[in-house]
């Protein structure tokens, strides 16, 4: 009697994620069996993958054919399908089975699912996957949060598939317990947000004020990105930038719509840096652009139509100066988000592993992560010597960004919001005094003082009188 071989892993889920996913694990030595709830899905999948996955039409068949403990990824929609498909999974699971969220769900959710999964001696682990389709089918960079003895289960499947950094590293962490994985992800993606929103700015002003062709712009793109600035987002914004529609035979940033959309990860970040105290400007100016490129803008186009005259050649050199200082800023933006969470969670989150993790098959991977994970983690950032000589280098044309934007009528609200944020932590005064005593003026609030320790309230009407 034959003996039938056991898989390795499971995959839920077989969208263009799920897919690709399951074989990549296959490219690296896993059996894999698959599943999805829709039919006409699970009959894609089997013209796209052959033999190669054992494909199942019941959750009892799937969790049959899985090697102990269990190991069942879940790649569908974040939300309340997740729930549901734990409701279906939970009672087919013996102790010890290990249920793993790929999605992009809030780390709430993660942790609530995590503790209603502890309750019945199983495990959840939440895993954010960055890296597209391409990054699914030939290394993505993960992120991993759950119980440190689950992980250790997991840990050679997930390395083996990651994305491999230059130096060899694999580009998955765990981050902590609960939903640190999927935090970190969340806050990747906020990083993203940024980021885009800033070459989107630029290519705003090189088209606009600075009088340049998409050939020209996606020129400056490409030389942009050999320098230290190099990313994937700029290497695709060249490319974009460059490619001419079949259609019209005009350039195709000139007839795709000028308003993007969001599925919440900017949001949730942006909502964190309001709950653990953490100023994120940068991050939360580029999720209210997305929110404001969806209004109707034309209305007062002609009232707000400011005239400037502008060296294109000029303002052009200025923004390849400034966006690396720009993008350093979202980066440590959000790695200090980061910590402050881990903090308040008591995750203990690697900064520098968060760092090295990004460095290959994630959308924010770029040059500066290698120097972003040498710097002190327990000194503020922006103090380490590879922010103080990008700094150096970029802060004189932030400065003329800026300037130039703002007399030609460009929005960018994430030069702006990099630039202030910079100059903020570098001041010596904010401003704060006067708030502090405006709050104790009309609410007697109080104030702590310079010259002693305490707190204190004024008579400001007897002061007044």
């Amino acid at each position: 009697m034959q003996t039938r071989t056991l898989a390795d892993i499971a995959i839920i889920g077989l969208g263009v994620m799920g897919r690709n996913l399951a074989l990549n694990f296959v490219d690296h030595g896993f059996s894999v069996a698959a599943y999805d709830a829709f039919p006409e899905a699970l009959e894609g999948a089997r013209e796209a993958l052959g033999a190669s996955v054992g494909l199942h039409d019941s959750l009892e068949g799937l969790v049959a054919s899985l090697k102990k403990p269990a190991r069942i990824l879940m790649m569908i929609k974040a939300g309340d399908p997740v729930d549901e498909m734990i409701a279906r999974l939970a009672p087919l699971l013996v102790a010890g089975d290990i249920v793993m969220d790929g999605g992009n769900s809030f780390y709430r959710d993660t942790e609530r699912r995590a503790a209603l999964l502890e309750a019945q001696n199983l495990v959840f682990v939440g895993l954010g996957v960055s890296g597209g389709e391409t990054g699914a089918r030939f290394g993505p960079a993960l992120m991993a949060g759950g119980d440190s003895a689950a992980l250790a289960h997991v840990d050679d499947l997930f390395s083996a598939i990651a994305a491999k950094a230059p130096d060899g590293g694999a580009c998955y962490a765990a981050h902590g317990a609960g939903g640190a994985g999927h935090f970190v992800k969340t806050v990747h993606n906020g990083i993203e947000y940024a980021q885009m929103q800033l070459i989107a700015e630029a290519y705003l002003l090189l088209s606009g004020p600075a009088g340049r062709d998409h050939g020209q712009i996606s020129s400056l793109f490409s030389s942009w990105n050999r320098g230290p600035a190099a990313s994937y987002l700029l290497e695709i914004s060249a490319a974009i930038a460059g490619t001419i529609d079949p259609e019209t035979d005009r350039p195709i940033l000139e007839v795709i719509k000028d308003a993007a959309g969001h599925k919440g990860t900017g949001r949730w970040t942006t909502e964190a840096g309001l709950e653990y105290g953490v100023a994120i400007p940068t991050i939360a100016a580029a999720f209210l652009a997305r929110a404001l490129s969806g209004r109707e803008r034309l209305a007062l186009e002609k009232r707000l139509s400011p005239s400037a005259d502008i060296n294109g050649e000029a303002l052009a050199e200025e923004i390849g100066a400034a966006l690396p200082a720009a993008m350093l800023a979202c980066y440590i933006q959000g790695l200090e988000l980061i910590a402050a969470a881990s903090d308040a969670n008591g995750w203990n989150t690697d900064l520098a592993a968060v760092a090295r993790g990004w460095r290959a098959g994630c959308i924010i991977r770029s040059v500066m992560l290698d120097p972003i994970a040498a710097m002190p983690q327990d000194t503020d950032m922006l103090a380490s010597d590879y922010a103080g000589g990008l700094l150096n280098g970029s802060e004189t044309a932030m400065r003329a960004v800026a300037g130039m934007a703002a007399v030609s009528g460009t929005p960018v609200p994430c030069f702006y919001s990099a630039l202030s944020w910079l100059d903020g932590r570098r001041s010596a005064c904010v401003g704060a005094n006067l708030i502090q005593g405006q709050r104790d003026y009309f609410g007697a609030h109080t104030f702590e003082r310079t010259d002693k320790s305490g707190h204190f309230h004024f008579d400001w009407n007897a002061q007044a009188e």
